[in-house]
């Protein structure tokens, strides 16, 4: 039934690609095409989702491109439309493909030059636990990397493909630089080895700095000299071949890989004839010392030669004259010229000899060990360079280093994967099949050699003791020059391997775009050539060249390959371990242990082979990481650091659910609430600039904003204003999310913003939302309405609320206060919102300079020398720096000038309720009533006009806290708040009492902390005469302002301790850089929203910078660690 489905999809397609399948377009061929498709029903979904025919030719059609190379095959598509394609290069399979090219990359110099000298030196056991530790390493980074060849198709690019989309950009882009020149230092190791071959073992005659005659640091120098005049000389040449073309290098990598096989199975076939008949390889020891087999042809002081006894071309080195009576070195007097055969054969016995280490000093001699040897009376202090001396200091983790680089090149088939028949049947089983064979070439080699070759012999790095044949050479059958020319030819072609894919690695993380500086390295000849980095790699190698030591370079690239296959090992145990949806690798036989036991054995190696080489190795990825993290391109690949980073987050979200933080932990979790104009744009970019400065505490920030509307016709909208909150906050630095939500009305989308921010325990406790400006004037009165309706949410969802008043005088991120104070007007605690607020603003660079002063408000009855000693002490056990300064507020009477604000803002409440006038008409009538008031205050109390300026508000004394329990607001209000509202005047008859007993009664210190600024029980109250200094005086002004008589007594009260306490707030805080002070709360009933904000506006006249804080109803900062 399926199959029959699937026929019926792929009925009458015959074309590979719908354009606009739409069978009632006005196009009659469009309509022509998709008649009869059977496909109606998904018609209009076909621009979108192709059919599934399509979709199989593409993936059939697929291509492997060198990755990255995006316009490279966008340039090669027009290309295909210009010219007929050329016939495709037949598909490689798992032979020819991966594991002769990862056996040649694996099998090279490492193994001809040093690895009988690895066997001499550590022993034959601790070189096989050598051996097997390297080759363990590399049998566990070529499952993972199985794993991950077969999870999908993996382009042309190789292993920087796998891990950059395995472990993302940045560590794709560190790990892939790295093995970009742990390549191109291999390529100066195979040019060192080559040229090694090439001067010591073939043309020794070809030194340009000659060594005859030279000993110690002069031969030395002078041998390096030879290997970077012509290791320059190699590498010029070689890069020339390359960049000619590299199809040169590929006819020649079979001829170089027969060079390889063939200088292998030479060395078995000798192996196999020792047991037969040995070579003839004899070794010259004076005593137990191993002489250098040059300038003489017997090994023997004298010889009798007709009759008689004469000495050899040995005694004349040793001695001053041919005569048996010549003066001669003391230790070749004292010991005896002996012969021994420097290949005993595989069953002399002499594995036993070889089984255990012989490190030593540089400038030590190679000793024949159980040889007896009586040593001069004074031993020279320079050792004569007749003799085999070691040419380093060796130690364990010193061949390490060394034979690691023997067996990387396990990367060879998986950067073959664009040319293979099947890359996800042919990557594990080649790979796996190429380690496995070199393994037990490595691991018989070890114990082949300890059992044929003689320790001195092994020793002797350079063969030195055997007439300077190379060491492995002498074990080879029919000839040592078969291992010497193989050798010489696979490190050719080893290092052209290496100029040829390291070039290409640069390009791919060129074209990536993850590494900006890099870019210029993406480009090429037309061919698609990468010449540039070409160059670079040229000159990368040049320097390690200009090193001219095989056994200098072989750790630095240790480091670099040993980096790479840590972080293969990385990418298969995350992927597995976290169990991605897309993880469904073909090779089955991985394990996310088995990774990191490689991971680990990756990392042991790395500090084992050389610690600082380690570090620097580490420093250069991470620096690179860092690089890439801030600069670099973003690209989302899928890649199992955000899969480790999703994980994370679930599990740290998680476990915020099990309770709320604790005090210590509580840090302002901020929701932003910005408005956007028509364009979409920000109003109010320097609310984003305070969030940075206050972001000292790490928490969260939720930048949100409200569109009026419907989802479906505002989503495009939607998204537009999400890029400019994205954009600002990029240009802000602010860290955080974004959120836009649509709703019908600006109200509802508020609420849901307040409601919906934030996920699980990562929810915003704080809100930060800008003064409404021009609130008096606005149109209608959603804007002041919404303002207290967002005051009110915020009090009832228990969280802390942030209004910047004249946010557009608040400093950018780029401005300095080079002096100044933080002023804190600490009215009521709000649970310590007010002191940890300038705290964390002096932890941004803008404020860092200004210094923190706390005021207090203390009453008639109050001990103010106490209060301030208190304070004093709550702050030093906070931890916090700041000045105290307690604030007397007297009592006295209510001036007529707050009777005139207290009428003027009456009257305007009831005009804007009662009149339906046009926005023009409105203000008009609103500037015609404060323009009398203004004039009747100035005649009747000049002296107590106030000039308007950019205000703050805080909150009133008995600020409201619905939702706090009795007691609590009984501990929280201040005692006796009446005392600042009102005069205690003992003559009730006389207009200095403006309150009744029943007024006072309304006002219960247990009621104090609920008060708001509208008391229903003094709505109804009757007026009370005004303060005055005399009666007349008092009689006089009523007779001049009757409407007095009927102002509402709670809000006259009200605006009584507002302009008295902006009276002290200016007085003291006038020239500070920002002030804090307490927002009240709103009104109970919203009878008497437009109150509440006049009674903000005077409370912050004055003032330039204000910080209204309103806390959440918990308690945010302790005394305790």
């Amino acid at each position: 039934m399926v199959c029959v489905c699937f026929c019926v999809c792929l009925l009458g397609d015959g074309n590979p690609k719908e354009s606009s399948p739409f069978i009632n377009s006005s196009d009659p061929e469009k309509a022509q095409q998709y008649e009869g498709k059977n496909m109606a029903l998904f018609e209009e979904e076909m621009d979108t989702s192709p059919m599934v025919s399509s979709l199989l030719s593409s993936l059939a059609n697929y291509s492997n491109l060198t990755q990255g190379s995006k316009e490279h095959e966008e340039a090669e598509n027009n290309e295909e439309a210009r010219k007929k394609p050329a016939a495709q290069a037949p598909r490689m399979g798992t032979l020819m493909g991966v594991y002769l090219p990862c056996l040649q990359n694996i099998l090279g110099v490492i193994l001809f030059l040093r690895m009988t000298w690895i066997v001499g030196i550590g022993g034959v056991i601790e070189a096989f636990i050598i051996v097997a530790m390297c080759c363990s390493t590399t049998m566990l980074t070529a499952i993972s990397m199985s794993a991950i060849a077969t999870n999908g198709v993996v382009p042309a690019g190789g292993s920087y493909y796998m891990i950059s989309r395995s472990l993302g950009p940045e560590f794709g882009g560190a790990v892939g630089i790295c093995f970009y020149l742990g390549t191109t230092y291999a390529g100066a190791m195979y040019i060192l080895g080559c040229i090694e071959i090439l001067l010591i073992y073939i043309v020794p005659q070809a030194a340009i700095f000659k060594m005859e005659g030279l000993e110690g640091p002069e031969a030395e120098a002078a041998m390096l000299n030879n290997m970077r005049v012509y290791g320059t000389v190699v590498l010029t040449f070689m890069a020339i071949v390359v960049f000619v073309g590299v199809k040169y290098v590929n006819k020649l990598a079979l001829v170089f890989l027969a060079c390889v096989i063939l200088s292998i199975l030479a060395v078995y076939a000798g192996v196999i004839k020792t047991a037969i008949e040995p070579p003839d390889f004899p070794v010259c020891v004076l005593g137990n010392r191993t002489l250098v087999w040059k300038g003489f042809d017997v090994c023997a002081k004298v010889v009798e030669r007709d009759n008689g006894t004469v000495t050899t071309q040995l005694w004349r080195l040793f001695c001053d004259s041919e005569l048996l009576n010549a003066t001669c070195d003391e230790y070749f007097t004292n010991n005896n010229i002996s012969v021994i055969q420097g290949i005993p054969g595989v069953a002399s016995g002499a594995l036993w000899e070889n089984l255990f280490g012989n490190y030593m000093e540089k400038g030590m001699y190679i000793e024949k060990v159980g040889r007896p040897s009586l040593p001069e009376a004074e031993p020279s202090a320079k050792p004569s360079s007749r003799y085999v001396l070691a040419d380093m200091t060796s130690f364990f983790t010193l061949l390490v280093g060394i034979y690691f680089p023997s067996v990387t090149g396990i990367m060879a088939g998986s950067n073959r994967s664009g040319d293979l028949r099947d890359a996800q049947k042919s990557i594990p089983i080649g790979t796996i099949l190429a380690i496995t064979t070199t393994s037990i070439i490595y691991m018989s080699g070890v114990v082949l050699f300890g059992a044929c070759i003689d320790g001195t012999v092994l020793r002797d790095k350079f063969g030195e003791a055997v007439r300077g044949n190379l060491v492995i050479g002498t074990l080879a059958w029919p000839s040592p020059w078969v291992i010497v020319f193989g050798s010489f030819f696979s490190t050719c072609g080893a290092g052209l391997q290496s100029l040829t894919g390291a070039p290409r690695l640069l390009q791919a993380i060129a074209r990536d775009g993850i590494v900006p500086f890099l870019r210029v390295f993406g480009h090429g000849k037309a061919n698609g050539e990468p010449t540039w980095a070409l160059l670079l790699t040229a000159c990368i190698c040049e320097s390690g060249i200009l090193i001219a030591s095989l056994d200098s370079v072989a750790p630095i690239l240790s480091m670099f390959f040993l980096m790479c296959y840590m972080f293969v090992n990385l990418a298969c145990a995350l992927q597995t371990l976290l169990r991605t949806p897309n993880w469904r690798p073909r090779f089955k036989f991985y394990h996310w242990a088995l990774s990191f036991l490689g991971m680990s054995l990756c990392l042991a190696l790395m500090f084992i082979s050389s610690w600082y080489y380690a570090i620097v190795a580490m420093a250069i990825a991470s620096c690179i990481y860092k690089y890439i993290e801030f600069r670099g391109a973003e690209k989302e690949w899928g890649d199992g650091i955000r899969g480790l980073s999703l994980s994370a987050a679930r599990f740290a979200l998680m476990r915020l659910e099990e309770g709320p933080p604790h005090t210590k932990n509580w840090r302002p979790q901020i929701l932003v609430l910005v408005s956007v104009d028509g364009e979409l744009n920000v109003e109010q970019p320097r609310l984003l600039s305070l969030t940075n400065q206050m972001k000292a505490g790490k928490g969260l920030t939720i930048v949100g904003t409200s569109l009026k509307g419907t989802y479906l016709d505002n989503f495009a909208q939607g998204q537009q204003a999400e890029q400019s909150l994205r954009k600002l906050m990029e240009t802000e630095r602010v860290k955080g999310f974004s959120q836009v939500v649509i709703s019908s009305n600006l109200r509802d989308a508020t609420s849901h913003l307040l409601q919906a921010g934030g996920l699980g325990g990562m929810k915003h406790n704080t809100v930060l939302v800008s003064w409404p400006r021009n609130w008096k004037q606005a149109e209608d009165h959603s804007i002041c309405q919404n303002f207290i309706e967002l005051v009110r949410e915020t009090t009832a969802a228990s969280l802390a609320l942030l209004v910047p008043k004249n946010i557009a005088a608040f400093p950018s991120n780029g401005e300095r206060f080079t002096e100044g104070h933080i002023d804190v007007w600490w009215i009521v605690h709000d649970g310590g919102m007010l002191m940890l607020l300038p705290f964390l603003l002096r932890q941004h660079k803008v404020w860092r300079k200004c210094k923190m002063r706390i005021f207090t408000v203390a009453q008639m009855d109050d001990n103010s020398i106490q209060m301030k000693k208190d304070l004093t002490t709550f702050l030093y056990h906070l931890r916090i720096d700041a000045q105290v300064e307690v604030v007397e507020m007297q009592d006295s009477d209510i001036t007529a000038y707050t009777y005139e604000k207290t009428l003027v803002m009456e009257q305007r409440s009831q005009i804007l309720k009662q009149i339906n006038l046009t926005k023009t008409e409105r203000e008009r009538e609103i500037q015609s009533i404060t323009d009398s008031s203004r004039g009747s205050i100035r005649r009747k109390n000049p002296s107590s006009g106030v000039t308007a300026q950019l205000s703050v508000s805080e909150e009133q004394p008995g600020g409201s806290k619905e939702e706090k329990p009795e007691e609590e607001s009984v501990a929280v209000s201040p005692p006796k708040q009446e005392q600042l509202i009102h005069d205690k005047s003992t003559n009730p008859p006389t207009p200095a009492t403006p309150l009744s007993p029943s007024a006072e009664s309304a006002i219960t210190p247990g009621s104090e902390g609920q008060r708001t600024w509208t008391d229903p029980k003094c709505d109804g109250e009757a007026a009370k005469p005004v303060a005055g200094a005399t009666p007349e005086g008092i009689k006089d002004l009523f007779s001049m302002k009757p409407e007095w008589e009927n102002l509402n007594q709670s809000n006259v009260r009200r605006m009584h301790t507002a302009v008295r306490l902006n009276n002290v707030i200016v007085k003291k805080s006038q020239e500070a850089k920002l002030v804090l002070l307490n927002m009240p709360g709103p009104p109970k009933n919203r009878t008497g929203d437009e109150n509440y904000m006049e009674f903000l506006e005077v409370l912050t006249e004055g003032l330039n910078r204000v910080l209204l804080v309103r806390g959440g109803g918990r308690e945010v900062i302790t005394i305790y660690s």
